[in-house]
């Protein structure tokens, strides 16, 4: 049977240079005839016969095998560029991470653990405004069960959530993400929502426990964020889809929630705070549109309104710098008028390094300096938080 082939593989391909040579009408037909002669007694070869025609000569035949869901998944993820990917960023959970199909690091991968920081600092902070923290077993427990629900259960939510329904975008943008990849089924990204969402809120209710509350003030605002966070992502409002307010949100997730956990766990959440840290939050604003300039040509054909695609780059990158100088700039004022000068030098001390990064990173070139930008500048932002924190407490 092999050699059948072969033989009508020669032929095929005789008359093939007899026609090429002199196209005639004759020709063609034969050609045509042999053709669909070969097509009708083609029969279908063993495994064994199609690699001793493969190795005989340069007849290929290969079976159409349906792809499994390994396969699937294999060539997706071989689609990452692993070349410049990073294990470790794969483990944080951001830009140029490698190709990985070990199913508990791509869930990792799913809660981004590089955005878990500005959480539990912020559990920090509200501990610090408190007044009432003490270098006690308990107290320090006490912080770092709130930071365990902070950061990894309930960021870890809201961020494989944001996937989860950026998977769209994220097939434009990063098509290479576990998500859009196939690197993970969908009811198994289902399934890490729900486990990381119900037992944050599980945490939280253990936290107003050990805390003595008579109110569940911990829970609620746990509640309180989840859904904000779930509105953020996923329509019919996808807070997201507007630039402003999407942006606010995500700001006041990152800075005045975590605050509020921490405070409220050692103390009392005062309305001062409260609106202190909300206008904290304009400064989250601005550094959550550096995430967007990343995302501006998948954004802007999904119809998202991020600020970038709204003004343009040039402007939107003006907005940002501008909203993270003026709020920080507005606080470190509020704080000299509250007579306490120290604290707020030291925030004006903290602003300044911030003002220089922008003019060599964000004002440059925020597309592709927006990893480093916040890389160097956030460290002076963060410490700033804290700072104002202390300045509350005393």
């Amino acid at each position: 049977m092999a050699m059948a082939v072969m033989a009508s593989s020669a032929q095929a391909t005789a008359r093939l240079q007899l026609a090429s040579s002199n196209p005639t009408k004759s020709s063609v037909r034969s050609l045509s005839s042999c053709a669909s002669v070969a097509v009708r007694g083609f029969q279908p070869l063993s495994l064994q016969a199609r690699g001793r025609l493969s190795r005989a000569g340069p007849l290929r035949i290969r079976a159409a095998a349906k792809d499994t869901e390994e396969d699937k998944v294999s060539k997706l993820v071989d689609a990452a560029p692993k070349a410049a990917g990073s294990a470790v960023n794969q483990l944080l959970g951001i830009k140029g991470a490698s190709a990985e199909t070990n199913k508990w690091k791509i869930r990792l991968q799913l809660t981004k653990p590089v955005t878990w920081a500005p959480l539990i600092w912020g559990v920090l902070c509200g501990a610090a405004a408190s007044g009432n923290f003490q270098w006690t077993l308990e107290d320090v427990a006490k912080s770092l069960t709130c930071m365990l629900m902070s950061g990894p259960l309930l960021t870890g939510y809201t961020q494989t959530i944001n996937d989860w329904y950026d998977r769209e975008i994220d097939a434009i943008n990063e098509p290479y993400r576990p998500i859009p990849s196939g690197a993970i089924s969908e009811p198994e990204v289902i399934a890490q929502i729900w486990i990381l969402l119900l037992g944050g809120l599980g945490v939280a209710y253990g936290l107003d426990r050990w805390a003595g509350h008579d109110f569940p003030i911990i829970l609620c605002t746990a509640i309180g964020g989840s859904f904000l966070s779930y509105i953020y992502s996923a329509p019919p409002l996808k807070l997201k889809q507007s630039g402003w307010i999407g942006n606010y949100a995500l700001g006041s997730s990152y800075i005045s929630l975590p605050w509020w956990a921490g405070q409220a766990l050692f103390g009392t959440l005062s309305w001062d705070v409260v609106i202190l840290t909300l206008l904290y939050s304009t400064a989250g604003l601005g550094i959550a549109i550096v995430n967007d300039f990343k995302s501006i040509e998948g954004d802007r054909q999904m119809g998202l309104q991020s600020l970038p695609v709204a003004f343009g780059i040039d402007t939107a990158k003006y907005i940002c710098a501008a909203s993270i100088d003026v709020t920080q700039l507005a606080v470190a004022a509020y704080i000299l008028y509250q007579g306490k000068t120290y604290y707020g030098l030291g925030l004006l001390a903290l602003i300044i390094p911030q003002i220089i990064l922008q003019f060599k990173y964000l004002l440059v070139d925020p597309v592709k300096y927006d990893v480093k930008y916040q890389a160097s500048a956030q460290p002076f932002f963060v410490f700033g938080l804290l700072l104002t924190a202390l300045a509350t407490s005393h």
